[in-house]
């Protein structure tokens, strides 16, 4: 029973520490009321400022395949298909560049 119990909360542990990473993300304003506007120059910003980041050897301290992609012309966001995108990171870069926020996914 003991050994069950462990592995549950090393499993547990494990699904935190993977939980904020990301394929995909963008840089959005608030100006208020709970709205969210898109950032398209900060996003363009950040993500190739995550796709040159070389901070350690954690999965989220490089985004080698970071490639800024578009949807029909209108958004612009930042993937990487290995999930090297951290949240915490992703808004630190959009907030350098002018951005209120971030939203990944």
């Amino acid at each position: 029973m003991k050994l069950t119990c462990y592995s549950l909360i090393i499993a547990a542990i494990a699904a935190g520490a993977f939980a904020d990473l990301h394929t995909q993300g963008v840089c959005i304003d608030t100006p208020g009321s709970g709205v969210e506007v898109y950032n398209k120059a900060a996003t363009e910003k950040a993500c190739a400022n995550y796709r040159n980041r070389n901070t350690g050897s954690e999965q989220w301290d490089r985004c080698p395949d970071c490639t800024l992609l578009n949807e029909k012309d209108l958004l612009y966001y930042c993937e990487s298909k290995d999930r090297h995108i951290g949240g915490d990171e992703l808004n630190y870069y959009c907030k350098q560049n002018g951005a209120g926020d971030s939203v990944a996914w």
